[in-house]
């Protein structure tokens, strides 16, 4: 029972000092995190009190303020905290796939399934969407690798649905902090077993991830293709 209890504790103990990180994290980015946050939770609690003097009933006005001024800040942090470290990523060769590592469940992903010497990359996310190339680097560059890549796929899976992104500023482009939530917009055409199977096809297929000693998440600004990578995927 005890060892049950310290290790709750311990538990709590590390969430608390997650939360402390991100938060100073996210106010090096954001200065205005702290009044934000007070502002969400004392106006949620303050209005609620004075609904629950206006009917009677102050101390459950309160008490529902509370829970719902505090659900309402851990919204607002949650969304800061995550707009803020897209902030830090943004620009960063290989920060598509650091996103498509947090989509969520149901998607599997593979990042670097094609580069060239200039480090444009793409990546690849199979979910119950379809597969999804997420392309990082020079607009221009990127697209004969996409190109590139849905021709290859084409020869074991041409009968599930391919979308592309091109991740950026420019027009047709998506932002960094939109990746998620434009992936999350696909219809769902295919079933779990489905999906497994085309994960399945795909790893045949290979990619520079499994033939090259490349870090997780944004790659060195300084890091070069080897001669020869070309851009292809083996």
């Amino acid at each position: 029972m005890a060892r049950k209890e310290t290790a709750a504790d311990a538990a709590s103990a590390g969430r608390l000092k997650q939360i402390a990180l991100t938060y100073k994290m996210t106010r090096k980015a954001d200065r205005t995190i702290g009044l934000v946050l007070a502002a969400v939770g004392l106006g949620i609690f303050a209005v609620l009190l004075v609904i629950g003097f206006l009917i009677g009933h102050p101390v459950y006005g309160g008490i529902l303020g509370l829970l719902l001024g505090l659900l309402a800040t851990a919204i607002v942090f949650g969304r800061r905290a995550e707009r803020a470290a897209f902030g830090q990523m943004e620009g960063q060769p290989g920060a598509a796939a650091a996103v498509l590592d947090n989509v969520g469940r149901g998607w599997s992903t593979t990042p670097a399934v094609a580069m060239n010497r200039s480090q444009d990359v793409v990546h690849r996310a199979v979910g119950k969407a379809g597969i999804v190339l997420v392309a990082e680097g020079n607009p221009n560059r990127v697209k004969s690798l996409l190109a590139a890549e849905k021709k290859k796929m084409n020869r074991i899976v041409a009968d599930v649905p391919v979308h592309d992104v091109i991740v950026g500023d420019g027009e047709g482009q998506v932002p960094l902090k939109k990746l998620r939530t434009t992936m999350l917009k696909y219809p769902r055409v295919l079933t779990g077993p489905q999906v497994t199977v085309t994960n399945d096809r795909l790893r045949a297929l290979g990619d520079l991830m499994s033939n090259m000693p490349l870090p997780k998440g944004p790659m060195p600004k300084g890091m070069r293709m080897p001669k020869g990578g070309g851009g292809r995927s083996r």
